[in-house]
């Protein structure tokens, strides 16, 4: 990939989110979304745009951090649903989305990225980005 289409990738960038932790491989940052609170992306530091891009051990040891951000965010938030996503149609870069659903949050039974269903008047609570980190580093050491 060239070096302008390096610098037009909004995850090679920018951290995209705070940063609650990263190791060698990869980044979790939480997404400033209110409906959602505890939206976490998983981002590849390096710029490639599959998942079979990766070698086959980069490829476990991502998911297990998926694994274990989805680990923490059930403990954290306690959701109905953990939606995992790995789109990256505008964003060609190899990242994860963790998003924790209730049934009444604004677009339940549908994807975030739909039309909203109903207005959510009381979202669930924050948790900051510390304890965040720290849940994942548990759930990384049981694994």
């Amino acid at each position: 990939m060239s070096d302008n289409r390096l610098e037009e990738c909004e995850l090679c960038a920018s951290p995209g989110g705070e940063v609650v932790w990263e190791n060698a491989l990869c980044r979790v940052v939480m997404v400033a979304d209110p409906d959602y609170p505890g939206f976490c992306r998983v981002i590849l530091h390096r710029h490639l745009s599959e998942m079979t891009d990766l070698a086959h051990q980069e490829r476990m040891q991502l998911m297990t951090v998926v694994f274990a951000v989805e680990t923490a965010l059930r403990a954290l938030y306690q959701p109905d649903k953990i939606n995992l996503a790995s789109l990256g149609n505008l964003t060609p870069h190899v990242h994860w989305h963790l998003i924790p659903r209730w049934h009444d949050d604004r677009h339940f039974p549908n994807p975030i990225w739909a039309a909203p269903q109903r207005v959510q008047l009381t979202p669930p609570s924050l948790v900051d980005g510390r304890q965040l980190g720290e849940r994942i580093i548990a759930a990384l050491r049981t694994t």
